[in-house]
């Protein structure tokens, strides 16, 4: 790309989950975003996630409590915004 890219607050490389987080809150905020990815979006790393969203249990382990109510404080949270994406497993 031997151009120069004006017209844009911010260039954000790679459209996975990170790029596309990053592209939608420089957005929110005001900022106008290009976003490039050479694939589709989401199409590499992104693409293959479990799905499953962490509760955070797992730093009960090494006493972790802060890490603990952080990740579930997040997950109700998921919940309330897009509770069409999130099934909870029994």
């Amino acid at each position: 790309m031997s151009e120069v890219i004006t017209g844009y607050d911010i260039v954000v490389v790679g459209g996975g989950i990170n790029g596309a987080g990053i592209a939608r809150d420089a957005a929110l905020r005001g900022l106008r975003v290009l976003l490039l990815e050479k694939n589709d979006f989401g199409s590499g790393t992104s693409s293959w996630s479990s799905r499953l969203i962490h509760g955070g249990l797992r730093y009960l382990e090494f006493g972790e409590f802060p890490l603990v109510f952080e990740s579930l404080h997040e997950r109700r949270r998921l919940r309330t915004v897009a509770a069409h994406l999130v099934t909870q497993l029994r």
